[in-house]
């Protein structure tokens, strides 16, 4: 394989342009390749999002301006090029920058090893999304059962706890909330989506993430419907429910009808409220017009509910 590359020796400084990433060798002992960005491909399963927003923007000008300076981790590929097991967003700086090749660190890694390195290089960043955070524990949870499995550990759960223990200790939480961000990834992608957005939290998502797919899809018919999102409290209804096998759309839809405790308050503002007034009304007078046409609404609800 031709490379343009020249090999030098990595000094030891920060990352200016991307100073999330995690480089986990010592960079002191290890020689840079400049390689095109073109035989540098996306990690496989990559679980970290690559944005082009305004911090990618301000990566692009900065390496215009300086080059890039930290160099990218990637790994040989069989068939040729490379597979980038850290910095995915410099090389897409690169590109939005016009800067054709990059500095690139290669080392010979087997798929786990590149895998829990990955995982690693990324995981400590700032501002990552429950999706990535959950799919990156998941790749990394069965790497490292892969990798450390040995002989006299013949039980599949023994290894799957040592392993959850051990992503736990290096991502300073408890196996428990490893476990917990992992059931993310049985969610359909419009609910995982909406805990990205915080439309819905992640102690709720967390139980419904036990419904069946298909329950999903009709849960998200029915918070559409009530124009309400799932409680804590609800999600574990919904999830008893559908282990029992009496979760359906009915049920469903009485849960989320439900009103929440924990919502004490609604405000609306005037903007929101004068369109659908005389201009001679009171606040007075539309917050009585509002409460009698919500107990029209609801007795409607109930007999409809009731037949």
């Amino acid at each position: 394989m031709k490379s343009s590359a020249a090999n030098v020796k990595l000094k030891s400084y920060e990352d200016l342009f991307d100073s999330q990433d995690v480089v986990v060798h010592d960079p002191e002992r290890e020689n840079v390749l400049e390689i095109p960005i073109t035989e540098l491909s996306p990690f496989r399963n990559h679980p970290f999002k690559v944005m082009d927003d305004a911090s990618m923007q301000s990566m692009a000008e900065s390496i215009k301006e300086y080059g890039v300076l930290m160099p990218v981790i990637a790994r040989p590929l069989e068939n040729g090029g490379y597979e980038l097991i850290s910095g995915h967003r410099r090389r897409r700086g690169c590109e939005l920058a016009g800067v054709e090749t990059m500095p690139v660190i290669v080392r010979q890694m087997g798929e786990y090893e590149a895998t829990i390195l990955m995982v690693d290089s990324n995981i400590q960043r700032e501002n990552i999304l429950p999706s990535e955070r959950a799919f990156a524990y998941k790749m990394k949870l069965e790497a490292v059962k892969r990798q450390g499995t040995r002989s006299d550990l013949t039980s599949t759960q023994v290894v799957e706890k040592l392993s959850a223990e051990k992503i736990g200790d290096d991502a300073g939480t408890s196996r428990e909330q490893i476990r917990r961000f992992i059931r993310l990834t049985f969610l359909i992608p419009e609910l995982l989506e909406m805990i990205d957005t915080k439309k819905i939290a992640f102690n709720p998502a967390v139980e419904l993430s036990y419904l069946k797919p298909e329950e999903q899809a009709q849960l998200l018919d029915a918070m559409e419907s009530e124009q309400a999102t799932p409680s804590l409290a609800q999600a574990q209804r919904l999830k008893k429910f559908s282990l029992e096998g009496k979760l359906s759309a009915d049920v469903m839809s009485a849960i989320m009808s439900e009103e929440k405790k924990e919502v004490s308050k609604v405000t609306l503002s005037g903007d929101q409220l004068t369109k659908f007034f005389p201009k001679s009304y009171t606040p007075q007078q539309m917050e009585s017009t509002i409460l009698k046409l919500l107990e029209q609404w609801q007795k409607k609800r109930q007999r409809e509910l009731s037949r």
